[in-house]
């Protein structure tokens, strides 16, 4: 499966050098596709959590989009879901707790990034029966720079491609309900809520069969 190139963006396999850099991108677009940085005190808290286990763990499914910057952006997905979560919690989180203390659950005492450390040490690993049609997930984030000239479309297409061609049967993703552009793309891609009291309230969990 060939890897897009157009203009001055490739789309190509990450490896572990690109660690820092899509760190970096998980921070800018960290808040519902804004830059975080002014709101987080451990500007790498956010990538532990949300971009480093796939990268790491799930290779084959990583993707990051290189410009004339750098790194403006990745698209990554895991196989398995279950298989996953069973792995991040083994093999990567446990790691990232000897170094990040549990802020408590107080979140009246919650500073900086203080939600997201308390996620680390209990992260809602979340896959009900109504999600079970659709094993796989993904995430993708892009800076500005690599917005809207269909670069969104193309890398997550190449992922759900990825997937599907492993053997997956359909893949959900996690948005914000208050991120209206988000929904509006993944729609675009042919996922739709998943609705169902397995969910749980105030989220939203998109998916899609292939």
């Amino acid at each position: 499966m060939s890897l897009p190139i157009r203009g001055d963006f490739r789309l190509r396999k990450a490896d572990f050098a690109d660690l820092p850099a899509v760190y970096r991108v998980c921070l800018q677009t960290g808040d519902a596709g804004k830059d975080a940085t002014a709101r987080e005190d451990d500007p790498d808290a956010l990538g532990h959590m949300f971009i480093g286990p796939y990268l790491v763990l799930e290779p084959d499914f990583a993707f990051v989009l290189e410009g004339p910057r750098g790194v403006a952006g990745y698209v990554m997905g895991a196989l398995n879901t279950p298989d996953f979560y069973l792995r991040m919690e083994r093999d990567w989180l446990s790691e990232v707790r000897k170094r990040i203390p549990d802020p408590g659950p107080d979140e009246s005492r919650w500073r900086g990034s203080d939600w997201i450390r308390h996620r680390i040490h209990n992260p809602p690993y979340l896959y009900p029966p109504a999600l079970h049609a659709f094993p796989s997930h993904g995430h993708i984030d892009f800076l500005p720079e690599a917005r809207g000239v269909g670069w969104g479309r193309r890398g997550f297409q190449h992922l759900m491609n990825a997937l599907a061609e492993a053997g997956s049967p359909g893949m959900h993703l996690d948005v914000s309900p208050q991120n209206d552009p988000a929904i509006a793309f993944y729609e675009k891609l042919g996922f739709a809520p998943v609705l169902s009291d397995d969910m749980p309230a105030g989220s939203l969990t998109m998916a899609r069969r292939f």
